[in-house]
């Protein structure tokens, strides 16, 4: 994110909208709908109120809304109310999550699944017994 242009928006900024792109960084306020391809990082101190479709996602500041990513940090000072869906989900110690939240795979439908071999119970045989000891 370093190398190439990142949308910034700036900490006295208020937007209300539709923000898409690459990558942002958001410092100030925005509100309404986030769609980016590759990282978003909503900064401590940032209020965000969206819908929210990114590759990364990091939240240090406040967000409320819907968030479908790849992979989802929330660092100590982060506040999110929502809906979560991503595969990989860091909680940092401090962070507050309040909401729906789906990790990992997404399920197979039932017709898609490799069927499993049928396991069957092994005997095993009688433990011999246990001898007293004597005082």
């Amino acid at each position: 994110m370093a190398d190439e242009k990142v949308t910034v928006v700036d900490a006295q900024a208020e937007i209300e909208g539709r923000l898409k792109g690459k990558d942002a960084v958001v410092h100030g306020r925005l509100k309404g709908e986030i769609s980016l391809a590759g990282r978003l990082v909503i900064a401590e101190g940032a209020r965000v109120e969206a819908t929210i479709s990114a590759d990364a996602v990091e939240i240090a500041g406040e967000l409320k809304g819907d968030v479908k990513a790849r992979s989802l940090t929330l660092a100590e000072k982060a506040r999110v109310q929502g809906t979560v869906d991503v595969k990989v989900l860091v909680v940092r110690e401090g962070a507050w999550l309040s909401g729906s939240v789906a990790t990992g795979e997404k399920s197979v439908p039932a017709a898609e699944k490799p069927s499993l071999p049928s396991v069957q119970p092994v005997q095993l045989p009688p433990r011999p017994p246990e001898k007293a000891d004597k005082a």
